[in-house]
């Protein structure tokens, strides 16, 4: 296999780890967001506004994978 080959399984790989990372856990948070609400109600504002800032965190970390992702597949400083 070539450096390029080796790239492109990278980038697939960053991106899907990332997108399986993201989902599970926007599942897990979700999941005891509504735990939460279901036990105290009147706390359910304060916990909407961390969940989607939590939210928001969680994408943000999967969405600088794909950056990185796509300066490997674009602009790849491993192959001359």
């Amino acid at each position: 296999m070539t450096d390029v080959a080796f790239v492109a399984l990278a980038c697939g790989m960053i991106i899907g780890l990332g997108a399986i990372g993201a989902c599970i856990g926007i599942a897990l948070m979700g999941g005891k967001f509504l735990e939460a609400s279901a036990r105290q109600p009147e706390l359910i504002n304060a916990l909407q506004t961390r969940m989607f800032l939590l939210a928001g965190l969680i994408d943000a970390a999967f969405l600088i994978g794909v950056g990185i992702a796509m300066l490997f597949a674009f602009a790849n400083p491993f192959v001359a």
